[in-house]
């Protein structure tokens, strides 16, 4: 049954990274939800979550890791580099949220 917990809750976090942060494209803001990479991310996230290693570096590293395929594929970004920084720090506020209302 643990398992199917950790499911719903990487679900829950994807659902509110996906509703939150926004890649920014020539002033367009494209929400992870819409760009599908919510989900990944979320996935990627929890596990600092849960072990308590929650710190902006190792977020930022995660981002560093996503690359993000543009141009059909022509080119890949890092996400790191399509969030504004007050995404960054928006997901880093609500990954703590996140951790204390676990």
């Amino acid at each position: 049954m643990p398992n199917q917990n950790t499911t719903e809750a990487i679900e829950a976090l994807a659902a509110e990274i996906g509703e939150n942060i926004y890649i920014d494209v020539a002033k367009w803001h494209l929400y992870l939800r819409e760009a599908h990479l919510h989900s990944i991310l979320a996935e990627r996230l929890y596990p600092l979550i849960t072990e308590g290693n929650l710190n902006q570096d190792e977020v930022l590293q995660i981002l560093q890791s996503i690359p993000v395929k543009l141009g059909g594929g022509k080119r890949e970004i890092p996400l790191v580099d399509l969030l504004p920084m007050q995404c960054q720090a928006n997901l880093i506020n609500l990954l703590e949220e996140f951790q204390r209302n676990l």
